[in-house]
């Protein structure tokens, strides 16, 4: 992977909409030869989807909290399974080491619904909170 390489992956993050040719201009290339560099990065899976960034917070979903999860016991899968279940609720969540076992990152509606889906886990972990109040950067 060259410089262009990572200059495309950088416009590609910022607007993965862009056509071939838009894409080219950014890198310098023809927007036959960015495709034929863009196809190159899918197959080795550095590119391994596009996605959205979807607004949370106009949605309605106005509480960003971070549950780090301390389990109870050594099998999770039963946890996992409920943390699938929270879609609408829960962005993503990571395996961690140190203080937690799980780090999981939420949007809610309310504060109610976030006491809710910590009382539905303390059944597996105990946890602590720390809500966001500002976001920086992606």
């Amino acid at each position: 992977m060259d410089s262009t390489d990572q200059l495309i992956l950088r416009e590609l993050s910022r607007n993965g909409r862009m056509t071939m040719k838009e894409l080219g201009e950014k890198v310098h290339l023809t927007g036959q030869a960015t495709a034929a560099r863009v196809l190159k990065l899918e197959e080795a899976g550095i590119i391994d989807g596009y996605t959205i960034r979807v607004s949370k917070e106009k949605l309605g979903y106005i509480v960003h909290a971070f549950v780090t999860a301390i389990m109870h016991e050594p099998r999770h899968q039963k946890f996992l399974d409920e943390l699938d279940r929270r879609q609408d609720t829960v962005s993503r969540y990571f395996k961690t080491s140190g203080e937690g076992c799980y780090l999981i990152e939420c949007h809610f509606p309310t504060h109610q619904e976030l006491d809710d889906f910590l009382n539905d886990i303390s059944e597996f972990a105990s946890y602590k909170v720390t809500i966001a109040i500002q976001q920086y950067g992606q």
